[in-house]
């Protein structure tokens, strides 16, 4: 179970990421659009799990390899963004985030 800290620092970094990712995303993945789904930062909030999804996508592996080498300097936007409420950025890892394509595939099995 998170703490309460934790919590404020998960919303705290999908706000964040998500307007980093507006700003960034042109470059990162052109044409398609990238979406922080949740954030889960470790208890010592050294590492934050990041989860993304992206619509459209045909190469998502791809995208999400082009994401975690630019891991790096996100974490550097980051700092810039919260290093006033932040003592320590933590370190970011990419997860993509399939729930919706297996809702849509539920879905599309419960139709036929």
């Amino acid at each position: 179970m998170d703490s309460i800290r934790q919590n404020k620092v998960n919303s705290l970094m999908v706000q964040e990421l998500a307007a980093i990712f507006l700003e960034e995303g042109r470059i990162l993945f052109p044409g398609g659009l990238i979406t922080v789904t949740g954030v889960r930062v470790s208890p010592d909030l050294g590492i934050a799990k990041t989860y993304l999804s992206l619509f459209p996508t045909k190469d998502s592996k791809a995208v999400m390899e082009h994401i975690k080498e630019h891991s790096h300097q996100l974490r550097g936007k980051l700092g810039h963004r919260i290093g006033k409420q932040m003592r320590v950025v933590p370190e970011l890892l990419f997860y993509l985030d399939d729930s919706l394509d297996r809702t849509e595939e539920i879905d599309r099995l419960l139709k036929k």
